[in-house]
Protein backbone atom coordinates (compact mmCIF):
# COMPACT_ATOMS: atom_id res chain seq x y z
CA UNK A 1 0.00 0.00 0.00
CA UNK A 2 2.53 2.13 0.85
CA UNK A 3 4.60 1.05 -2.09
CA UNK A 4 1.65 1.75 -4.32
CA UNK A 5 1.82 5.46 -2.90
CA UNK A 6 5.28 6.19 -3.21
CA UNK A 7 5.23 4.75 -7.05
CA UNK A 8 2.49 7.22 -7.77
CA UNK A 9 4.84 10.28 -6.41
CA UNK A 10 7.86 9.45 -8.30
CA UNK A 11 5.87 9.34 -11.30
CA UNK A 12 4.03 12.35 -10.72
CA UNK A 13 7.71 14.24 -9.99
CA UNK A 14 8.58 12.80 -13.42
CA UNK A 15 6.13 14.12 -15.40
CA UNK A 16 6.16 17.43 -13.85
CA UNK A 17 10.04 17.43 -14.83
CA UNK A 18 9.41 15.92 -18.69
CA UNK A 19 6.63 19.51 -18.42
CA UNK A 20 9.38 21.95 -17.64
CA UNK A 21 11.55 20.45 -20.09
CA UNK A 22 9.32 20.65 -22.81
CA UNK A 23 8.12 23.96 -21.36
CA UNK A 24 11.60 25.69 -21.68
CA UNK A 25 12.09 24.30 -24.84
CA UNK A 26 8.92 25.56 -26.01
CA UNK A 27 10.03 29.28 -24.75
CA UNK A 28 13.73 29.00 -26.26
CA UNK A 29 11.88 27.92 -29.51
CA UNK A 30 9.30 31.30 -29.33
CA UNK A 31 12.53 33.38 -27.98
CA UNK A 32 14.61 32.20 -31.18
CA UNK A 33 11.83 32.86 -33.67
CA UNK A 34 11.14 36.39 -31.72
CA UNK A 35 15.15 36.93 -32.60
CA UNK A 36 15.25 35.83 -36.24
CA UNK A 37 12.36 37.59 -37.23
CA UNK A 38 12.94 40.82 -35.59
CA UNK A 39 16.64 41.00 -36.41
CA UNK A 40 16.62 43.47 -39.08
CA UNK A 41 18.03 42.22 -42.86
CA UNK A 42 21.70 43.04 -44.28
CA UNK A 43 22.17 45.58 -46.03
CA UNK A 44 22.48 44.56 -50.06
CA UNK A 45 26.16 45.01 -51.20
CA UNK A 46 26.76 48.55 -53.42
CA UNK A 47 27.16 48.10 -57.09
CA UNK A 48 30.98 48.81 -57.83
CA UNK A 49 31.39 52.28 -59.29
CA UNK A 50 33.10 52.44 -62.84
CA UNK A 51 33.91 55.31 -65.38
CA UNK A 52 33.02 54.93 -68.58
CA UNK A 53 33.50 56.42 -71.96
CA UNK A 54 31.30 56.29 -75.26
CA UNK A 55 32.96 55.04 -78.18
CA UNK A 56 33.33 57.23 -80.82
CA UNK A 57 35.03 57.20 -84.61
CA UNK A 58 37.08 59.79 -85.59
CA UNK A 59 39.93 60.92 -87.91
CA UNK A 60 43.28 59.28 -86.35
CA UNK A 61 46.81 60.42 -87.27
CA UNK A 62 49.44 58.04 -87.33
CA UNK A 63 52.94 59.26 -86.53
CA UNK A 64 56.18 57.55 -86.76
CA UNK A 65 59.41 59.28 -84.97
CA UNK A 66 62.90 59.25 -86.21
CA UNK A 67 66.47 60.67 -85.88
CA UNK A 68 66.71 62.96 -88.57
CA UNK A 69 69.87 64.84 -89.50
CA UNK A 70 69.97 68.77 -91.23
CA UNK A 71 71.20 69.26 -94.64
CA UNK A 72 71.33 72.85 -96.37
CA UNK A 73 69.72 73.08 -99.76
CA UNK A 74 72.61 74.04 -101.48
CA UNK A 75 76.23 73.35 -99.80
CA UNK A 76 78.85 74.94 -102.19
CA UNK A 77 83.18 74.72 -101.55
CA UNK A 78 84.73 77.81 -103.25
CA UNK A 79 88.15 76.84 -104.96
CA UNK A 80 90.97 78.60 -106.89
CA UNK A 81 90.86 77.55 -110.44
CA UNK A 82 93.85 78.69 -111.06
CA UNK A 83 97.10 78.87 -109.79
CA UNK A 84 99.08 81.81 -107.74
CA UNK A 85 99.54 83.33 -104.41
CA UNK A 86 96.23 84.17 -102.65
CA UNK A 87 96.57 88.06 -102.79
CA UNK A 88 93.52 89.43 -100.78
CA UNK A 89 89.86 88.39 -99.44
CA UNK A 90 87.24 91.01 -100.03
CA UNK A 91 84.40 89.58 -97.28
CA UNK A 92 83.97 89.03 -93.85
CA UNK A 93 84.28 85.47 -92.64
CA UNK A 94 80.62 84.63 -91.49
CA UNK A 95 78.37 86.92 -92.81
CA UNK A 96 76.08 86.98 -95.43
CA UNK A 97 76.91 87.03 -99.23
CA UNK A 98 75.44 87.36 -102.67
CA UNK A 99 75.97 85.24 -106.21
CA UNK A 100 78.55 86.71 -108.21
CA UNK A 101 80.08 89.07 -104.68
CA UNK A 102 84.21 89.03 -105.14
CA UNK A 103 85.80 87.13 -102.45
CA UNK A 104 89.44 86.28 -103.06
CA UNK A 105 91.85 88.11 -105.58
CA UNK A 106 94.59 85.72 -106.88
CA UNK A 107 98.24 87.33 -108.22
CA UNK A 108 96.58 88.25 -112.08
CA UNK A 109 100.52 89.26 -113.38
CA UNK A 110 101.15 86.25 -115.61
CA UNK A 111 97.50 85.94 -117.03
CA UNK A 112 97.21 89.92 -117.35
CA UNK A 113 100.59 89.18 -119.89
CA UNK A 114 99.20 85.86 -121.34
CA UNK A 115 95.95 88.20 -122.32
CA UNK A 116 97.91 90.56 -123.94
CA UNK A 117 99.99 88.35 -125.65
CA UNK A 118 96.42 86.69 -127.05
CA UNK A 119 95.76 90.21 -127.93
CA UNK A 120 98.98 90.82 -130.04
CA UNK A 121 98.51 87.22 -131.77
CA UNK A 122 94.79 87.94 -133.05
CA UNK A 123 95.86 91.78 -134.28
CA UNK A 124 98.78 89.55 -136.18
CA UNK A 125 96.18 86.75 -137.14
CA UNK A 126 93.64 89.77 -138.64
CA UNK A 127 96.29 91.50 -140.32
CA UNK A 128 97.61 88.51 -142.33
CA UNK A 129 93.92 88.16 -142.69
CA UNK A 130 93.37 90.78 -144.43
CA UNK A 131 96.61 91.05 -146.96
CA UNK A 132 95.18 87.23 -147.32
CA UNK A 133 91.86 88.86 -148.86
CA UNK A 134 93.02 91.36 -150.82
CA UNK A 135 95.80 89.27 -152.58
CA UNK A 136 92.70 86.55 -153.59
CA UNK A 137 90.99 89.89 -154.62
CA UNK A 138 93.54 91.17 -156.89
CA UNK A 139 94.30 87.55 -158.29
CA UNK A 140 90.94 86.15 -158.89
CA UNK A 141 90.35 89.21 -161.84
CA UNK A 142 93.39 88.67 -163.38
CA UNK A 143 92.49 84.28 -163.22
CA UNK A 144 89.58 85.17 -164.78
CA UNK A 145 91.20 87.15 -167.69
CA UNK A 146 94.17 84.19 -168.03
CA UNK A 147 96.41 86.97 -166.72
CA UNK A 148 96.91 84.77 -163.48
CA UNK A 149 97.76 80.76 -163.90
CA UNK A 150 95.04 78.36 -161.86
CA UNK A 151 98.11 77.47 -159.34
CA UNK A 152 98.09 81.42 -158.49
CA UNK A 153 94.41 81.42 -157.37
CA UNK A 154 94.81 78.05 -155.27
CA UNK A 155 97.98 79.71 -153.42
CA UNK A 156 95.68 82.38 -152.75
CA UNK A 157 92.88 81.16 -152.12
CA UNK A 158 94.69 78.88 -149.65
CA UNK A 159 96.86 81.52 -147.97
CA UNK A 160 93.47 83.26 -147.26
CA UNK A 161 91.96 80.23 -145.47
CA UNK A 162 94.65 79.61 -143.55
CA UNK A 163 94.69 83.35 -142.50
CA UNK A 164 91.20 83.42 -141.31
CA UNK A 165 91.91 79.58 -139.77
CA UNK A 166 94.61 81.40 -137.75
CA UNK A 167 92.15 84.58 -136.81
CA UNK A 168 89.82 81.69 -135.29
CA UNK A 169 92.79 80.65 -133.31
CA UNK A 170 93.33 83.52 -132.19
CA UNK A 171 90.29 84.54 -130.77
CA UNK A 172 90.03 81.12 -128.95
CA UNK A 173 93.20 81.84 -127.57
CA UNK A 174 91.96 85.26 -126.55
CA UNK A 175 88.29 84.43 -125.02
CA UNK A 176 90.67 81.37 -122.96
CA UNK A 177 93.19 84.14 -121.78
CA UNK A 178 90.46 86.52 -120.67
CA UNK A 179 88.79 83.58 -118.57
CA UNK A 180 91.52 82.04 -116.87
CA UNK A 181 92.21 85.87 -115.93
CA UNK A 182 88.96 86.67 -115.33
CA UNK A 183 89.15 83.11 -112.40
CA UNK A 184 92.00 85.10 -110.39
CA UNK A 185 88.81 86.96 -109.29
CA UNK A 186 87.30 84.27 -106.86
CA UNK A 187 83.38 85.01 -106.89
CA UNK A 188 80.25 83.32 -105.15
CA UNK A 189 78.60 80.75 -106.79
CA UNK A 190 75.51 81.15 -104.84
CA UNK A 191 74.07 83.52 -102.19
CA UNK A 192 74.39 82.37 -98.95
CA UNK A 193 76.57 82.68 -95.97
CA UNK A 194 80.41 81.89 -95.84
CA UNK A 195 82.84 80.02 -93.87
CA UNK A 196 85.96 81.45 -92.39
CA UNK A 197 88.27 80.90 -95.48
CA UNK A 198 90.69 77.88 -95.62
CA UNK A 199 93.89 79.36 -96.86
CA UNK A 200 96.04 82.87 -95.15
CA UNK A 201 96.74 85.73 -97.67
CA UNK A 202 100.00 84.76 -99.83
CA UNK A 203 99.56 80.54 -100.01
CA UNK A 204 100.32 79.37 -103.06
CA UNK A 205 96.52 78.19 -103.97
CA UNK A 206 94.95 76.62 -107.36
CA UNK A 207 95.86 72.98 -109.09
CA UNK A 208 99.06 73.25 -107.50
CA UNK A 209 98.42 74.45 -103.84
CA UNK A 210 95.32 74.50 -101.80
CA UNK A 211 92.49 75.21 -103.74
CA UNK A 212 89.59 75.18 -101.33
CA UNK A 213 89.27 78.73 -99.85
CA UNK A 214 86.12 78.63 -98.20
CA UNK A 215 82.50 77.32 -98.53
CA UNK A 216 79.42 78.91 -98.88
CA UNK A 217 75.90 77.49 -97.39
CA UNK A 218 72.37 78.97 -98.65
CA UNK A 219 70.02 77.56 -95.87
CA UNK A 220 67.02 79.50 -96.45
CA UNK A 221 65.41 76.23 -96.98
CA UNK A 222 67.00 72.67 -95.59
CA UNK A 223 66.34 69.30 -95.96
CA UNK A 224 65.62 66.72 -93.09
CA UNK A 225 67.40 63.23 -93.87
CA UNK A 226 66.26 60.21 -92.02
CA UNK A 227 65.81 56.28 -92.30
CA UNK A 228 62.78 54.19 -92.25
CA UNK A 229 62.78 50.38 -91.96
CA UNK A 230 61.80 48.28 -95.13
CA UNK A 231 58.90 46.87 -92.47
CA UNK A 232 57.45 50.73 -92.45
CA UNK A 233 57.87 50.77 -95.98
CA UNK A 234 55.65 47.93 -96.75
CA UNK A 235 53.04 49.25 -94.31
CA UNK A 236 53.08 52.54 -96.59
CA UNK A 237 52.41 50.81 -99.38
CA UNK A 238 49.47 48.38 -97.79
CA UNK A 239 47.81 51.89 -96.90
CA UNK A 240 48.34 53.14 -101.00
CA UNK A 241 50.72 55.70 -99.37
CA UNK A 242 54.10 56.49 -101.51
CA UNK A 243 56.59 58.37 -99.81
CA UNK A 244 57.94 60.99 -102.24
CA UNK A 245 55.25 61.36 -104.70
CA UNK A 246 52.83 63.49 -104.33
CA UNK A 247 48.94 61.76 -104.87
CA UNK A 248 45.86 64.21 -105.66
CA UNK A 249 43.68 61.52 -104.37
CA UNK A 250 44.61 62.16 -100.77
CA UNK A 251 43.32 64.99 -98.48
CA UNK A 252 46.41 64.40 -96.57
CA UNK A 253 50.61 64.74 -97.35
CA UNK A 254 53.33 63.09 -95.65
CA UNK A 255 54.63 65.94 -93.91
CA UNK A 256 57.28 65.97 -91.29
CA UNK A 257 57.09 68.20 -87.77
CA UNK A 258 60.97 68.60 -86.06
CA UNK A 259 61.44 68.96 -82.43
CA UNK A 260 64.25 71.60 -81.39
CA UNK A 261 66.64 70.71 -78.87
CA UNK A 262 64.98 72.48 -76.27
CA UNK A 263 61.85 70.68 -76.94
CA UNK A 264 60.17 73.04 -78.75
CA UNK A 265 58.36 72.29 -81.76
CA UNK A 266 60.20 74.08 -84.97
CA UNK A 267 56.77 75.99 -86.23
CA UNK A 268 57.18 75.31 -89.91
CA UNK A 269 56.07 71.94 -91.25
CA UNK A 270 58.36 70.39 -94.29
CA UNK A 271 56.87 67.58 -96.90
CA UNK A 272 58.53 64.52 -98.04
CA UNK A 273 60.12 65.01 -101.34
CA UNK A 274 62.27 61.76 -101.89
CA UNK A 275 62.41 58.51 -100.72
CA UNK A 276 65.29 56.11 -101.88
CA UNK A 277 64.12 53.51 -103.71
CA UNK A 278 66.63 50.67 -102.51
CA UNK A 279 66.69 49.64 -99.33
CA UNK A 280 70.81 49.66 -97.75
CA UNK A 281 71.36 45.97 -97.25
CA UNK A 282 73.79 46.65 -94.04
CA UNK A 283 71.11 48.54 -91.78
CA UNK A 284 67.95 47.16 -93.63
CA UNK A 285 66.68 50.83 -94.00
CA UNK A 286 65.97 53.82 -96.81
CA UNK A 287 66.68 57.09 -97.01
CA UNK A 288 63.77 59.55 -96.97
CA UNK A 289 63.97 63.24 -97.33
CA UNK A 290 62.67 66.26 -96.55
CA UNK A 291 62.22 69.97 -97.04
CA UNK A 292 61.68 72.49 -95.27
CA UNK A 293 61.62 76.34 -94.80
CA UNK A 294 64.48 77.88 -92.85
CA UNK A 295 63.72 82.08 -93.10
CA UNK A 296 65.04 83.08 -89.53
CA UNK A 297 68.03 79.62 -89.64
CA UNK A 298 67.52 78.61 -86.61
CA UNK A 299 68.23 74.96 -88.41
CA UNK A 300 72.00 74.57 -88.81
CA UNK A 301 73.22 72.24 -91.36
CA UNK A 302 74.45 69.13 -89.63
CA UNK A 303 72.56 68.84 -86.88
CA UNK A 304 70.55 66.60 -85.42
CA UNK A 305 67.10 66.47 -84.43
CA UNK A 306 63.89 64.55 -84.12
CA UNK A 307 61.76 63.99 -86.55
CA UNK A 308 58.13 63.51 -86.67
CA UNK A 309 56.63 61.96 -89.97
CA UNK A 310 52.64 61.73 -90.39
CA UNK A 311 52.68 58.00 -92.17
CA UNK A 312 48.53 58.14 -92.34
CA UNK A 313 45.45 59.54 -91.30
CA UNK A 314 42.40 56.67 -90.68
CA UNK A 315 39.66 58.17 -91.25
CA UNK A 316 36.37 57.67 -89.06
CA UNK A 317 38.70 55.16 -87.09
CA UNK A 318 37.64 53.96 -83.77
CA UNK A 319 40.42 54.42 -81.02
CA UNK A 320 40.34 54.34 -77.08
CA UNK A 321 42.32 55.05 -74.27
CA UNK A 322 45.73 52.40 -73.82
CA UNK A 323 44.73 51.95 -70.51
CA UNK A 324 41.55 50.45 -70.87
CA UNK A 325 43.07 47.36 -72.88
CA UNK A 326 44.11 44.16 -71.43
CA UNK A 327 45.67 41.41 -72.62
CA UNK A 328 45.68 37.77 -71.73
CA UNK A 329 47.18 34.56 -73.95
CA UNK A 330 43.48 34.88 -75.39
CA UNK A 331 44.36 38.06 -77.17
CA UNK A 332 43.21 41.79 -76.37
CA UNK A 333 40.01 42.85 -74.68
CA UNK A 334 38.20 45.33 -73.12
CA UNK A 335 35.04 45.69 -70.49
CA UNK A 336 31.51 47.43 -71.91
CA UNK A 337 29.02 48.24 -70.05
CA UNK A 338 25.63 47.56 -71.57
CA UNK A 339 22.39 49.49 -70.77
CA UNK A 340 21.34 47.20 -68.55
CA UNK A 341 24.83 48.16 -66.57
CA UNK A 342 26.09 44.34 -66.82
CA UNK A 343 29.92 43.86 -67.89
CA UNK A 344 31.23 42.48 -70.48
CA UNK A 345 34.21 41.53 -71.47
CA UNK A 346 34.98 41.87 -75.15
CA UNK A 347 38.07 40.47 -77.25
CA UNK A 348 38.85 42.97 -79.70
CA UNK A 349 41.60 43.40 -82.83
CA UNK A 350 44.29 46.71 -82.45
CA UNK A 351 45.62 48.76 -84.45
CA UNK A 352 48.31 51.02 -84.76
CA UNK A 353 49.16 53.17 -81.35
CA UNK A 354 49.36 56.51 -81.19
CA UNK A 355 50.38 58.22 -78.16
CA UNK A 356 47.72 57.49 -75.30
CA UNK A 357 45.25 55.60 -77.99
CA UNK A 358 44.61 52.80 -79.77
CA UNK A 359 43.07 52.14 -82.48
CA UNK A 360 40.85 49.12 -82.41
CA UNK A 361 40.33 47.32 -85.73
CA UNK A 362 37.13 45.06 -84.98
CA UNK A 363 35.20 44.22 -81.57
CA UNK A 364 33.94 47.44 -81.13
CA UNK A 365 31.16 50.00 -82.50
CA UNK A 366 30.51 53.37 -81.90
CA UNK A 367 28.27 54.37 -79.77
CA UNK A 368 29.02 51.75 -76.76
CA UNK A 369 30.59 51.82 -73.40
CA UNK A 370 33.83 50.99 -72.45
CA UNK A 371 35.33 50.77 -68.78
CA UNK A 372 38.39 53.05 -68.29
CA UNK A 373 38.59 53.33 -64.70
CA UNK A 374 37.94 50.59 -62.14
CA UNK A 375 37.88 47.89 -64.76
CA UNK A 376 39.91 45.73 -62.49
CA UNK A 377 37.27 45.56 -59.81
CA UNK A 378 35.39 43.96 -62.48
CA UNK A 379 34.25 40.95 -64.20
CA UNK A 380 31.90 39.47 -67.41
CA UNK A 381 28.40 39.75 -66.56
CA UNK A 382 28.97 41.40 -63.08
CA UNK A 383 26.69 44.45 -62.62
CA UNK A 384 28.08 47.86 -62.02
CA UNK A 385 27.54 51.64 -61.05
CA UNK A 386 28.40 53.38 -64.34
CA UNK A 387 29.46 57.03 -64.32
CA UNK A 388 30.93 58.96 -67.44
CA UNK A 389 34.43 60.25 -67.23
CA UNK A 390 34.76 63.73 -66.00
CA UNK A 391 31.90 62.79 -63.28
CA UNK A 392 32.39 62.17 -59.91
CA UNK A 393 31.93 58.31 -58.92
Amino acid sequence: MIGSKLKGIVNAIVGHKWLATATVIVIIGIVWALVVLLRAKPAPMPLVPVEIQPVVTEDVNIYGDYVGRIRAQQFVEVRARVEGYLESMLFEEGTYITKGQTLFIIDPTIYRANMQKAKANLAKATAAEEKAKRDLERIRPLYEQNAASRLDLDNAIAAYETAKADVTVSEAELSLAEQTLSYTRVTSPISGYISERSADIGTLVGPGGKSLLATVVNSDTVRVDFSMTSLEYLKSRSRNVNLGQRDSSRTWDPYVTITMADGSVYPYRGLVDFADPKVDPKTGTFQVRAEMKNPDHALLPGEFTRVRLLLDVRENAIAVPSKAIEVDKGGAYVYIVRPDSIVERRFVETGPEQANSVVIERGLDAGENIIVEGYHKVKHGMKVAPVYAGQTL
